[in-house]
């Protein structure tokens, strides 16, 4: 056994990151990691390779007990990390990075001619001739992700940690690099694998270890756990909290569409996605990690330049440069992480509240301040947020409570398309009960909802229908009739029919 990691756990500020998880690999063995935003994977490995420091349980590592103080000790004991932003020095040379830190000397000079020899000697073995004297920012990001793995080799690694290596590449790349992971499999590397397209995990992947909630949940040789298996250990379910509002929701005649994405793309994570959202409707958005959900939303609020495809408004195409330009379309926006894109902490709920709506608040160049509190005072009662007063700072609230302020913040603006990205992350059970009630009844009374979710259950349970997306690619709509646990895991299992 190269590495047990046992009973493992970890807080931040009283809350657990990691509880009792569990990761043990062998020598040369190719081990999948996987899990959704918050499973505690990056926790687990910055314990492991002493970016945090071990709490509670035990890390044996090439047949001792290790405690890594820093990232340095991990990597002198041979782990080594490819992270997904490629950690070079990009003016440097391909010989410089291979050896940095570790440079050769001759008589207290830098030996650059055995840094030459050197570099060229380890690129030799994945098949690689390029000119090792060019700066790394010259390379494309397959050429420098094959830099980064020779310097791990040339500085003996035993075990390669690789944080999604597929992200920037492209499908020839892809072969090269898991041709380069069988090459140092067959020396005994052992490689952690930390990725979320499932075709390549299968393709590359001896084994798997899926997380959710700072738990391990199950290990598996890959052969043995099939597709839609492995997405539901990885998204759980909480299906009983909601099934009194899936009851609510009726099956809606044809309504006008409201908004319209046809063939987008954008980047490298949003390739052709098709989406229709009506007026009066809750439309889902679903998808494992990485299949692009938020990507999508980035695009239809004008964060994201459109590339390519369509984007229509009440039939009518549009192009936004920014997101003002989607605001005065009626379009909202509330982001996935709430305490970094969302809430500013030490401003009051009245602040944060009407942030959106400020341009509209002033009168001779002043916050008609009147307005402002029957606004604020309008929403809190409406959405019953609980709070000592509108003057009271919004990161003493709970976590649902600013939810609902977030909500309220685009709701002031009256807007007509309302997008909600992982609305119930991070609250309790109940307040996720009541978020949801709160968006069903607002797309009862006309407004078109697009939901962004990982909670499956959640989907099922609200929406009227379910567009599920896969690498960048709407892979299968799903409308109420057609919805059901079994159908969503087996289109986010890429088994569409």
């Amino acid at each position: 056994m190269l590495l047990s990691m046992q009973d493992i756990s970890k807080s931040f500020a009283g809350v657990a990151a990691l509880r009792s998880a569990t990761l043990e690999m062998a020598d040369g063995e190719i081990m999948a990691l996987v899990g959704q935003n918050g499973a505690g994977k990056s926790t687990l490995i910055k314990i492991l390779t002493g970016a945090y420091a071990l709490e509670t349980g035990r890390v044996a590592f090439n047949g001792g007990n290790i405690t890594f103080a820093s990232p340095a000790e991990s990597q002198a004991a041979g782990i080594a990390t490819i992270y997904q932003e490629i950690n070079l020095a990009a003016q440097r040379s391909v010989a410089e990075n291979i050896y940095l830190a570790r440079e050769p000397r001759r008589f207290g000079f830098l030996d650059h001619k055995r840094m030459r020899q050197g570099a060229r000697r380890v690129l030799e073995t994945f098949h690689l001739d390029i000119d090792v004297d060019s700066p790394v920012a010259s390379f494309n990001a397959a050429t420098r992700q094959m830099v980064a793995i020779a310097r791990s080799v040339e500085q003996n690694a035993k075990l390669l940690i690789m944080d999604e290596p597929t992200s920037s590449l492209d499908e020839r790349e892809v072969g090269i690099l898991f041709e380069t992971i069988r090459m140092l499999q067959a020396r005994g590397v052992a490689v952690i694998f930390i990725g979320h397209r499932l075709d390549e995990l299968y393709a590359i992947c001896d084994r798997v270890t899926i997380m959710r909630d700072g738990q391990t949940v199950a290990v598996s040789a890959m052969r043995d756990m099939p597709k839609m298996e492995l997405v539901r250990h990885m998204l759980g379910r909480e299906l009983a909290a909601f099934e009194a509002l899936s009851e609510s929701v009726e099956a809606h005649v044809e309504r006008p569409v409201r908004l319209e994405l046809a063939g987008a793309a954008s980047g490298v994570r949003v390739r052709n996605v098709d989406l229709t959202v009506r007026e009066g409707e809750i439309s889902g958005l679903a998808g494992l990690l990485g299949s692009g959900r938020s990507e999508t939303a980035r695009i239809i609020f004008g964060m994201d330049r459109l590339e390519r495809g369509a984007l229509r408004i009440n039939g009518q195409e549009r192009r936004y440069s920014e997101p003002a330009d989607a605001i005065a379309d009626g379009i909202g926006l509330v982001s996935e992480d709430r305490k970094v894109d969302g809430i500013i902490p030490d401003m009051s709920i009245r602040e944060n509240m009407t942030l959106a709506l400020l341009p509209k608040l002033r009168k001779a160049g002043m916050i008609d301040r009147a307005r402002q509190d029957e606004i604020v005072e309008r929403f809190i009662k409406a959405l019953a947020i609980k709070c000592a007063s509108p003057d009271q700072p919004i990161k003493e609230l709970s976590g649902g409570n600013q939810q609902k302020v977030l909500l309220a913040r685009w709701l002031c603006t009256n807007p007509k398309v309302l997008i909600v990205d992982e609305p119930t992350r991070g609250i309790d059970i109940g307040a996720k009960s009541e978020i949801l009630k709160l968006l069903r009844r607002l797309a009862d009374e006309g407004l078109s909802v697009l939901m962004i979710s990982s909670e499956f259950e959640e989907l099922l349970a609200a929406a009227d229908r379910i567009t599920v997306l896969s690498d960048g690619v709407s892979v299968a709509v799903l409308p109420r009739k057609d919805m059901s646990e079994k159908a969503l895991l087996a289109a986010m299992a890429h088994q569409v029919d």
